[in-house]
């Protein structure tokens, strides 16, 4: 037996620090924004059908992805977003598919957990058992964003726009991480979850890792 879990949230919401601490605790993760840099590298079908539409305009010297000049466009323009979206989330969708399907073989007891930004967005729930969504106030991630991308808050607030709002993510959840406290509080309401899916799995007995040490 094997369970699917799909980690989401809003943009600057902490997801890559919950998916960390998974990790951590010995699950298998696959992180649909590791895996979106890896489908758009130099010599990819990804680069060049986004070459083929946007133009060369947005690959640098070297040949890679002019990631940031990119992101100014599709975040200002909703139809080219679109198209983004449509040349990249089947080619995305489809690695980390794999990635699951192996880990499920090697590991069949573990939970997979999937970091998926726009999991939500896209319609993919049905792919998982379980959605974890990882909370902060609209407010905080408007600040982290600003802070971690060096944006004015109108562009922070243009980018939350793209995405379905946070308090509307919270209803598709089964668990819930709030990580507008510090690192130690998520860390805790982590290993809870983490104790609560392997017992779902039949593997009742906690784990060293399920009790933080």
């Amino acid at each position: 037996m094997y369970m699917r879990v799909g980690l989401t949230g809003g943009i600057a919401s902490g997801k890559s620090t919950v998916l960390d601490r998974f990790q951590e605790l010995g699950a298998s993760v696959v992180d649909a924004d590791v895996v979106a840099r890896e489908v758009v590298e130099p010599g990819t079908e990804g680069l060049r059908q986004i070459i083929a539409h946007f133009g060369r305009d947005f690959v640098q010297p070297d040949g890679t992805l002019d990631r940031a000049k990119l992101g100014q466009l599709i975040f200002r323009d909703e139809k080219e977003r679109t198209k983004l979206n449509n040349i990249l989330h089947p080619i995305i969708n489809g690695r980390m598919r794999q990635q699951m399907a192996h880990f499920e073989k090697e590991k069949p007891d573990t939970p997979v957990i999937a970091e998926i930004p726009l999991l939500i967005e896209n319609n993919l729930t049905r792919m998982f058992d379980r959605i974890i969504v990882v909370y902060v106030p609209e407010q905080v991630q408007v600040e982290r964003l600003m802070k971690r991308n060096g944006l004015k808050e109108r562009e922070a607030k243009e980018r939350l726009k793209a995405q379905i709002p946070i308090e509307e993510k919270r209803q598709y959840a089964d668990f819930i991480v709030d990580n507008s406290g510090d690192v130690e509080n998520t860390r805790r309401q982590v290993d809870r979850i983490w104790g609560a899916l392997r017992r779902e799995m039949g593997q009742d007995e906690p784990s060293s890792n399920d009790l933080g040490h």
